[in-house]
């Protein structure tokens, strides 16, 4: 059986610690920096945020309306996997607030987990979700 993972920015670190600035100040400069990712040697640590059986998910996204969040959320059934970062939190959040009234009570829980994580996305634009098919 396949699952729908969402799987969270949890951390970012430099591959070197004397390599991370100890001014505060330094802070906007290494987010503007991580667009660069692996190339200045910055590793991103993901965590599993939810986990969904895929013919669950399938059925989640179908509570959504039609139109671009449901084409996005859709993808990683049909490529298997998707980036979700803070462009695209205001649209699926959107989405999963008009789908609530169809969806049932573990679709809301797990529309519930996606609107905090989109939060947090809109409050630190560095958040992302990485969404994989995972083959049991």
């Amino acid at each position: 059986m396949s699952r729908i993972v969402f799987h969270a920015l949890g951390r970012k670190f430099l591959q070197r610690e004397e390599d991370m600035p100890a001014d505060d100040g330094a802070r906007q400069v290494i987010y503007q920096t991580l667009a660069l990712g692996h190339h200045i040697g910055v590793i991103d640590c993901l965590q599993t945020l939810l986990s969904c059986p895929e013919d669950g998910y399938a059925d989640w996204i179908a509570a959504l309306p039609e139109g671009e969040a449901r084409r996005k959320l859709a993808g990683a059934l049909r490529f298997g996997e998707i980036m979700i970062d803070a462009s695209h939190a205001a649209l699926l959040a959107r989405a999963l607030d008009q789908g609530r009234a169809a969806m049932d009570e573990r679709q809301r829980g797990w529309s519930d987990a996606l609107m905090r994580e989109l939060a947090a996305m809109d409050a630190e634009p560095a958040l992302y979700l990485m969404v994989k098919r995972h083959e049991d």
